[in-house]
């Protein structure tokens, strides 16, 4: 489990006695499932960005067609900031690791640092099977759910990821002690591993545990279980 427990707090985004003001506004869909949203909401909460949620309405087409996967993640999350507008998950890591580099969403060793670009691209560009296999559906739990070869190949490929971070950087995070990058893009594959009862092992199943229970996490899914059932496309597809 993470520690120290004050440091995990205060990156993930955990309630205090007096909420900032917000400094930017970020633009997000649904949060049951739209994993692009959860992704550029934990990068702010990680960095100590106070945004002001701006929803997109459900009822617009390219919404749709974005969280059902016919058409690639453009309309959310859309990050404002000091006039400042960027709409790509990795372009608002890179910035928000340039305003707030004391977050740490990019390590400080260069290595490091090019080795969480490389896994983080590989997640922002690639999995299509494992996407459109376990679409992200926080409300919905299907025990015993049967994983095709193709989606299954890529579980693979996220666990032996998770594998060789944890070992050569030494947990509890992809990267080390700190959040990352890394950590925000991979969480919504958390979330759909507990959706759809894939069966880890040993390190990666207690990361996803760990990912699962940060403040951040709890309070987005709470928020997702309060949506309406809305986007009648999703639940017959899912």
């Amino acid at each position: 489990m993470p520690k120290p427990a004050a440091a995990v707090k205060a990156k993930t985004g955990a309630n205090t006695a007096k909420a900032a003001p917000a400094e930017a506004t970020l633009a997000i869909s649904s949060k049951n499932y739209s994993s692009w949203s959860l992704r550029g909401w934990l990068l702010c909460k990680m960095a100590g960005l106070n945004v002001t949620e701006q929803r997109v309405s459900l009822d617009d087409p390219s919404t749709r067609a974005e969280l059902l996967l016919l058409s690639p993640s453009f309309l959310v999350p859309c990050l404002t900031h000091n006039d400042v507008k960027v709409w790509d998950t990795l372009a608002i890591a890179e910035y928000l690791n340039e305003i707030r580099p004391q977050a740490g969403l990019l390590p400080a060793d260069q290595a490091a640092r090019a080795h969480c670009r490389a896994v983080s691209g590989e997640m922002h560009s690639g999995f299509a099977n494992l996407r459109a296999a376990l679409p992200m559906n926080l409300k919905a739990h299907y025990k015993g759910f049967k994983i095709w070869a193709g989606a299954q190949a890529d579980i693979d490929r996220v666990l032996e990821i998770w594998s060789e971070c944890l070992l050569q950087y030494g947990g509890p995070y992809l990267f080390g002690d700190t959040p990352s990058l890394a950590d925000a893009m991979y969480a919504p594959v958390c979330t759909r591993f507990q959706t759809y009862d894939v069966k880890l092992d040993g390190a990666c199943a207690a990361y996803r545990d760990m990912i699962l229970a940060l403040p951040a996490m709890k309070a987005w899914f709470q928020d997702a279980r309060l949506e309406p059932d809305e986007v009648e496309e999703l639940d017959v597809e899912f």
